[in-house]
């Protein structure tokens, strides 16, 4: 969790009013699962969050990871980015997160996310 909210101070999230940032999760979070493909595996679930703030659910969740195993145990609620490697050679062609809020604005205007398919969420921008 230090490293989360280290590099969330450093990105300027933390402190910035335009971003709304409710909690951040690590991967003391997560829930180990067992299956067929990976064996286990630990995965985000969202049932927690959902479990503890009534405000939030499959409607109006998205989480996003470079690994879309980690959304196994709500598929529909995960949109998979590319992975951030090698800072210092790709910080400057890196749009990736650029690309993401695109996105955002455009579903923000949606009630329910629970029926896109973020598979292709890149074609949408």
């Amino acid at each position: 969790m230090k490293w989360i909210e280290v590099k969330m101070r450093e990105l300027g999230v933390t402190n910035n009013p335009n971003y709304k940032i409710a909690f951040f999760l690590d991967s003391s979070a997560m829930i180990s699962v067992h299956t067929e493909k990976y064996g286990v595996i630990n995965v985000k679930p969202l049932g927690v969050i959902w479990g503890k703030f009534e405000q939030y659910d499959s409607r109006n969740t998205i989480m996003f990871d470079d690994l879309r195993r980690n959304f196994l145990m709500n598929p529909q609620n995960g949109l998979k980015i590319k992975a951030f490697r090698e800072a210092y050679k790709n910080k400057s062609k890196d749009k990736e997160l650029l690309h993401l809020a695109q996105y955002l604005k455009i579903i923000s205007l949606l009630d329910d996310f629970s029926s896109l398919n973020h598979d292709n969420w890149h074609k949408m921008i």
